[in-house]
This record gives structure tokens, sequence and C-alpha cells, in this order.
């Protein structure tokens, strides 16, 4: 099992509003009033570790958050951070009761819901019009996507793995 990440990316600057340095975040989290919400956000260093930053205001305006950080008061300073990656600390994100964050299912193993035999391990999970999807990857490199809907997505145990309910002809070769 893979150590869970500390801090997890939560939005990206796309670009600044107005001329006293806030910024439009696009939210990556559930809710853009996750993001709002949040007292302090981090900004990833070249050396690998994490600089806090103070959120000073926050709103939500349509998919966006506009925010204004500490020490960033300049329309030009936030030009020049446009599509910079915010993150948050893992223990700062609210989570609903038996709620697991998309972080920690990617990597874990993709479990036959009706054999137990092993399908193969999420690589990624990315959204469609409809519903989010689920890239699982077998063995021999094959990328089945699964939908995240209850008749496929049968349970989420962080320990264990992701139990599927195949459709039929989608994992033949296993």
């Amino acid at each position: 099992m893979c150590m869970k990440k500390e801090f997890l990316e939560c939005g990206k600057i796309v670009g600044a509003h107005g001329v006293k340095g806030l910024m439009k975040v696009e939210s990556w989290c559930d809710s853009p009033k996750i993001l709002a919400a949040q007292k302090r956000v981090f900004l990833a260093e070249k050396d690998g570790s994490y600089k806090e930053v103070g959120v000073e205001s926050a709103s939500v305006l349509g998919p966006l958050v506009l925010m204004g950080l500490s020490g960033y008061t300049s329309r030009e300073v936030v030009q020049g951070m446009k599509n910079t990656t915010l993150y948050l600390k893992r223990e700062d994100i609210p989570l609903r009761r038996g709620a697991v964050l998309l972080a920690d299912i990617i990597g874990l193993n993709a479990i036959d819901f009706n054999t137990g035999k092993l399908l193969g391990r999420v690589k990624d999970i990315t959204d469609s019009p409809r519903n989010r999807l689920y890239v699982i990857e077998t063995d021999s490199g094959k990328e089945v996507l699964i939908p995240d809907i209850k008749e496929f997505i049968k349970e989420i145990n962080v320990e264990e793995g992701v139990y599927i309910a195949p459709i039929p002809g989608f994992f033949e070769e296993i």
C-alpha cells in the first residue's frame, strides 16, 4: 500500500481579477465552496517542499473561486502565477463519513466483485460529460474505462482495492 500524500492538488490559478492581486482559481474540489472555505493553501517549491500561504478572502464565482492570498497584492504578480497549482493539506479537507479522496483510490487494485480475481490497478480517475470514469490498467497494459456508477463500482476499500462488477468482454484477457 502506498503512503497517502500529505498535500493534495486543489486547483489552478487561471488569471488575475482586478488590480489588487485577486486571483481566479479553477477549483478541483468536489465543489468550489470547499476551496473558498479554506484559511490556507500551499504552493509547491522547487526543492519539493510546500509554502503555506494564508487566504485573506475567497468567494465563489460560478465554477471559479476569486481568492486573495497573503502577500500577493498586485495584478502583475498574480498574472505571473497563471497555471500555478494550489494544494491543500490533507487534514484541511472536510470529508463526509465514509467518503474517500480520489487521490487515495488511484493506485489501488481493481478486483472482480464476484470472483475476487485481480483485474488490474486504478491508473486514473477522469470526468466525462455523464459521470466519472475509473481508468483500470491491466497487467498487459490495456486500459479499461469503468463508469463510476453503482452497477459497476460495487465497493471502495482503501486497504484492499476497488471492487468492480466487470462489463462483459472488457477483461477477457485476464
